[in-house]
């Protein structure tokens, strides 16, 4: 079990606070396994610093996947891809 850091937005990190978003969608550039430890660290644009709050969730899921995986990569790049919580 490893604890990967990761900065998050601050509308996005009280999403998560809230336990509204229940979800992360992350470009592929790093190791991760089902219970690893993410420590999502609030950063805040504006300024271009941390803010000091954190929170820490343990991944329960990893789905990695390329664009034209499922031969949709055209449609993808022309109208994004939805990141549904159900």
């Amino acid at each position: 079990m490893r604890t990967i850091r990761k900065k998050i937005w601050p509308p996005l990190f009280l999403l998560v606070k809230s336990g509204k978003k229940k979800f992360e969608l992350r470009a592929a550039d790093f190791k991760v396994k089902e219970d690893d430890i993410l420590l999502l660290e609030e950063w805040d644009p504006r300024k271009r610093r941390y803010t000091g709050r954190t929170i820490r969730k343990k991944v329960k899921f990893v789905f990695r996947f390329k664009l034209n995986d499922f031969g949709q990569k055209a449609v993808i790049e022309k109208k994004g891809l939805y990141v549904l919580g159900i």
